[in-house]
């Protein structure tokens, strides 16, 4: 999965946030975060979805049980960078939490088809992160 991440970074740096072959199309980002362990930074390219002047991206890990690293580091700490397209702001990141967390969820999956099912192969409630931007 790293060689795939890595190859997605790459392409979505050198053609301004456009992807091709199986993510064309998907509006996506990629988000920095600092390592919870080692503070060093980590990318992860993900599906994100707007929601007024915010983006929102699904913490669902391909369905595993476990939050993906991306999601732990941001817990510990919540300010990260953000690059859609060839733009790059800071962002400080939240998890929605009650009402608003399934609002965010149905938003989500309504524009990300394949991913409606990724919640009950999980077996958890997958967090649905708010990231705001800062300034």
């Amino acid at each position: 999965m790293r060689a795939f991440n890595e190859s997605v970074i790459e392409e979505f740096r050198a053609n301004g946030g456009v992807l091709g072959g199986r993510l064309a199309g998907t509006s996506m980002l990629l988000l920095t975060t600092v390592g919870a362990r080692s503070g060093l930074p980590r990318t992860s390219p993900l599906a994100c979805v707007a929601d007024g002047g915010d983006l929102v991206v699904f913490a669902s890990n391909l369905g595993s049980p476990r939050d993906p690293e991306w999601f732990r580091n941001l817990v510990a700490c919540p300010d990260v960078t953000v690059e859609v397209g060839t733009e790059r702001f800071a962002a400080r990141a939240t998890a929605a939490e009650g009402a608003e967390r399934e609002r965010l969820y149905d938003l989500f999956v309504s524009r990300n088809p394949g991913t409606e099912g990724h919640q009950a192969k999980a077996g958890r409630p997958i967090p649905m992160v708010v990231l705001r931007r800062i300034g």
